[in-house]
This record gives structure tokens, sequence and C-alpha cells, in this order.
């Protein structure tokens, strides 16, 4: 188009958006929250025990014990994260919370007699885009993020393999390696088996490995090459510490997380919770017990819950086909699981939010999936189709596309200005 055509088509996108904008609305595509009718299907786990569920055990699973966790969770989380059960810790409702807590006792106490974090200034290899709260904890314990760039397969694995070995105060990588948030991308059998090669420099390197989406298939359940096995392969038991949770399978507020590990970590992190807790909610871990039962039934539960989640998916990737199909303005990721699509736009990723807020579409906070909040392309995009309901979600997208297409014109009028003034 010639900059008049751009400006004529700019006018009539511009008209479009003060009609939305005339509306008050209030909608919200920014974070990856179930919508209630995912939430209703584990409603039956609100009142699934009875009284006398409290005598099936050892203890009353009213009072003090099993500080590990009761062993039937322990084994339906292992299922989740590909490890026996005997190396599985129960935690309370957020797997968050477990990665703080490893953080905060290596930040504090050290690795195996390693000297603690907090007494270097000490780095960490974040893919990127990736997950806001990886970051947000780094930098909370001050500690230097490195954002490694994320290919089809997962982080640049030969980046990361130079970056270890020459490195010793990097300590760790944060991972979510199923269905990565926010583009969906799940680690082929090559880079997980490369990361359990590595060599790096620091004796207590650890793979932080957020297995966030590990049964949550759109269509059929895709398995990761086990990290455990790997890393033990090859002399690296001591790398890996997975978390899990059941947030986005039952309830994000009411749901049990665990934290898997083998070795010198399983021993550590039993030492720190010893002294942290007398036990997580055993109640509540029965009522899991119960409801989810086995990996099958999850399995058939999460089928309900894609059931749900595909056609939101499904209107999103078809507006921006619709909108952008072979336009270079914009790109996206076709994810087959998970929770996120990320949107890479014409460098104009800011704007786009101040527009969509304008209106009263909030979108993720524009840089939160890189390290400090920096997207130096000003690009990246998270979208997140799970919470409104279709109705909502299809007015979201259509002032989404609206908003990409006034901020690429206004960028492109922008771009040819400069270049006929420069030439």
């Amino acid at each position: 188009m010639s900059i008049d055509e751009l400006n004529n088509e700019k006018m009539m996108l511009e008209k479009e958006y003060l009609e939305y904008k005339s509306k008050n609305l209030k909608l919200d595509m920014s974070r990856g929250k179930p919508s209630s009718e995912q939430l209703d299907l584990s409603n039956k786990m609100l009142s699934c025990l009875c009284e006398s569920d409290k005598i099936n055990y050892e203890i009353d699973i009213r009072n003090y014990g099993f500080p590990n966790g009761l062993d039937e969770a322990r084994l339906l989380m292992s299922n989740l994260m590909g490890c026996d059960k005997k190396n599985v810790i129960i935690g309370g409702n957020s797997s968050l919370s477990l990665m703080h807590d490893v953080i905060s006792h290596f930040y504090i106490n050290g690795f195996n007699g390693c000297e603690p974090w907090s007494k270097g200034k000490n780095k960490f290899l974040c893919p990127s885009p990736g997950y806001d709260r990886h970051f947000q904890m780094c930098e909370y314990f001050n500690i230097e993020m490195i954002p490694i760039k994320m290919t089809k397969v997962g982080p640049d694995i030969k980046k990361i393999e130079s970056l270890v070995s020459t490195d010793e105060s990097i300590k760790g990588i944060w991972c979510v390696p199923k269905y990565s948030n926010p583009e969906g991308i799940t680690y082929s059998d090559e880079t997980v088996s490369r990361l359990a090669k590595l060599r790096p420099l620091a004796k207590d390197f650890k793979i932080l490995w957020d297995n966030a989406y590990s049964v949550h298939d759109f269509y059929e359940y895709k398995t990761l090459l086990n990290i455990f096995d790997e890393c033990t392969n090859n002399g690296n038991q001591n790398f890996p510490i997975v978390f899990c949770s059941t947030a986005k399978i039952t309830f994000p507020s009411g749901g049990i997380s665990a934290i898997g590990c083998i070795d010198k970590n399983f021993e550590e992190m039993q030492n720190y919770y010893s002294r942290k807790t007398i036990g997580f909610d055993k109640i509540n871990q029965l009522r899991h017990i119960k409801f989810l039962k086995n990996l099958d039934t999850i399995k058939a539960h999460m089928a309900k819950h894609a059931k749900i989640l595909i056609p939101k998916f499904n209107l999103i990737l078809d507006y921006f086909k619709k909108n952008f199909e072979n336009n270079s303005i914009v790109k996206w990721t076709n994810p087959k699981g998970g929770y996120f699509i990320s949107v890479e736009t014409y460098g104009s990723a800011k704007r786009i939010e101040t527009l969509c807020s304008n209106i009263g579409l909030t979108i993720t906070s524009v840089g939160a999936a890189f390290p400090y909040n920096v997207d130096i392309n000003d690009s990246n995009i998270r979208i997140a189709p799970s919470y409104p309901n279709i109705e909502e979600l299809e007015l979201a997208i259509k002032i989404f596309c609206n908003c990409v297409k006034i901020s690429a014109i206004e960028k492109i009028i922008e771009q040819r200005r400069k270049t006929r003034y420069f030439i």
C-alpha cells in the first residue's frame, strides 16, 4: 500500500476501534486461568470424602504425620513426573511455592557442601520467551538471568552447552519442557538428552524442570524423554528437580503440588521440609487420591478440559489466519496443548498493549515473558484463551486484531517516512 492507502485503512480501523471503546468493555486474556466451566469438572471432589475415610490409613489423616505426603498421593504425582514415589514430596496447592523453597534452600545453605548462592554473584539460564514468575523469583534472590533463545525443539542447546562449560557462576536453568509458557513448545528427545549430558563448571548446577503441563494435551497424550533416567545414565542424577501440580487439573486454589528429586537433592529437600513443616494438607491429598485415582483417570479428566479449550484456541487461530495469513506483520504459534498462544508482532507490542488497555482489554504485560521485562524486539505478546467464555473471547480477539493492524500501519508509515527522509 502507498502511504495514502495506509492512512485510509488506518482511518477505517480507528472508526472500528472507537466503536469498541464506546462499549465500556472489561475483557481479560492476561493469564492462564481455568474457566468456571473447567473448574466445574472437578466439583465432585468437594464432596468425595466421608467420615470413615479418616481411619483408612496408618494414622488419622486429620492429625500430624506422613511429612512427605500420603503414599497414594506420592504415587499419583510420581506418574506425572516420571520418578519413583519414594522420590516425591507432596506440597501445598502451589508448585511455585516449592520452586521458591528450592531456591531459598540453595541460596541460604548451598548444596551438598557447596558455598551458598547468597555468597557470590550467581546466574541462571532463562529460556525466553518464558514464564514470568521464574524470572521474578531470580530477581528477588538477585540471581543474574541470561536469556536463552527458544527454538522449535526447546532452548538453544548449543548455546547452553557453551555457557555452562565456561562459567562456574551459572548455577542452573529454568525449563518448562512440555507446552512451554508461552510458546507451547515441547522439548525434543535430543534436547532433553543433551541437557542431561551437560558438563557444567558449577558443582551445584541444577535443572529446575517445571512440568506444569505434563498432561495438558489437546489431542493425544505425549510423553517427554525422562529427565531423571537421562541424567542418571550420564552421572548427573543431582541435576534435575522436577515440579508439578494439579492447579490446572482440579482447582488452582485447592490443588496439590509435588517436588520430585533423587539422590542428594532428595536428601537435602527432605531435610529442608522436616524443619519447615510437619506435613501438608493430607485431607486435600485424600480428595485428590479418591477423585483422580490414577494416570488413566487423569488422562480421561484432561480430555474433558481439552474439549472446552480446543474451540477457544481454534477461535483465536482462525481469526489470526483470517486477518494475517501470508502477512509478515504477525506470526503466531499453533500449540497442541498447554494454555497459551505466543504472538510475534511487528515491533509494536507496547503500542498494542496500550491500545487494548484503552478499550478495556487486558493482555499480558509486554516484556513479561523475558528476564527483567526486556523484550529487545518489542514484539512478543502472550494470549491466554482459557478464562473468557467463547462470546467474550471472540470479541476480545476482534479487538486485538484491530489493535495489531493499527499499530502495524503506524509503524510502517513511520518507517517509510524515515527512509524517505534519509534518501
